[in-house]
């Protein structure tokens, strides 16, 4: 069984005969129900031809204006001068705001900038001094080492000198 709307079902009792629901009729159009499927539906659209009546344009009437005195006209001027004086006032604003941001974005930046360069150079003159102290230590440490070997090598030579003199003195 098809199902009725509950306005054809309540049609249906004061008109029995049965109607035609595959059609609507509005004012100035017809829809027509083509066919069912079971992926949607699809419908006619029939435009009427507009009626003779409705040929004549209809225009709104507009509001009948009232004759403006110089007093009123001299006032609607100053309040639309107030207005653009406000608003280039307010636009000027934002422009100084702006401005300011900007200049406090680039004062940080070149803050920044500094802070970067004073740590970078402590940095290296850390580094170099860390290096001269190595390097010092470095040569301190062969310094040593030669010392050592001037010692050691004056030991034996003086020993070996000694015994080659003791050995000459003995034999004399």
């Amino acid at each position: 069984m098809k199902e009725l709307s509950m306005l054809s079902l309540i049609c249906s009792c004061f008109y029995p005969e049965p109607r035609n629901i595959n059609i609507y009729t509005y004012d100035d159009m017809e829809v027509k129900q083509i066919n069912k499927r079971a992926s949607g539906q699809a419908f006619e659209l029939i435009l009427k031809p507009p009626s003779p009546i409705s040929e004549a344009p209809r225009t709104l009437a507009s509001p009948k204006k009232k004759d403006l005195s110089l007093e009123e006209i001299q006032k609607k001027l100053e309040a639309a001068e107030e207005r653009r004086k406000s608003q280039e006032a307010q636009v000027l604003k934002q422009l100084a705001e702006k401005r300011e941001h900007e200049r406090e974005v680039l004062q940080k930046a070149l803050e920044e900038n500094n802070n970067f360069s004073k740590m970078a150079e402590e940095k290296l003159i850390l580094k170099m001094e860390q290096i001269k102290e190595n390097r010092e230590a470095n040569l301190a440490a062969i310094i040593e080492r030669l010392q050592e070997k001037v010692i050691v090598t004056e030991n034996r030579a003086g020993a070996h000198s000694f015994a080659t003199h003791s050995e000459v003195s003995s034999t004399e």
